[in-house]
């Protein structure tokens, strides 16, 4: 890995970090998800490192919980799915992968609780979570739709 991947996996980590917090008060309203989108067609393996770096700074900054092993897996799982249809570059396809992601975000969230306290625990905590998850979702729609565009070419240059 050269020092340039080495500062571009930092800096776009930090970037993740640094909008995840500054929308903290909104409720799951986020760019994280499109973020990754774009990290991984830009990127490709290096978003990988990225995402890692990320959720490894969230524990850090807000201590290591169930959530944050839901992190581990849950933005690997984007990951892989922006890699299966990484010749997409539609930005409507990209908005409707991502407001469907926020749809199940609860759904994959509750799989530690299936494993910890039962499938009664896994199924409410994913139940209470519903309301929050349409709007994640309908929220990811909406920012993809706006920003696909301007952050990938921006992300394409900064690549080249």
């Amino acid at each position: 890995m050269k020092i340039r991947d080495i500062a571009i996996i930092g800096i776009m980590s930090a970037i993740l970090v640094a909008v995840q917090v500054a929308l903290g008060f909104l409720p799951n309203i986020e760019l994280v998800s499109l973020l990754i989108i774009i990290f991984t067609l830009v990127f490709g393996r290096k978003a990988l490192f990225i995402i890692y770096v990320f959720v490894a700074v969230e524990g850090f900054l807000y201590g290591i919980g169930l959530w944050w092993i839901n992190y581990l897996y849950v933005w690997t799982i984007l990951f892989i799915i922006v890699t299966v249809f990484r010749k997409q570059r539609s930005p409507y396809f990209w908005a409707i992968i991502s407001g469907f992601y926020g749809l199940v975000f609860g759904a994959l969230c509750s799989i530690p609780n299936l494993f910890l306290s039962g499938i009664g625990s896994a199924v409410s905590y994913w139940l209470a979570g519903i309301p929050f998850d349409i709007l994640h979702g309908v929220g990811n729609f909406v920012v993809v739709l706006l920003l696909f565009h301007p952050l990938y070419y921006i992300m394409n240059r900064i690549n080249h």
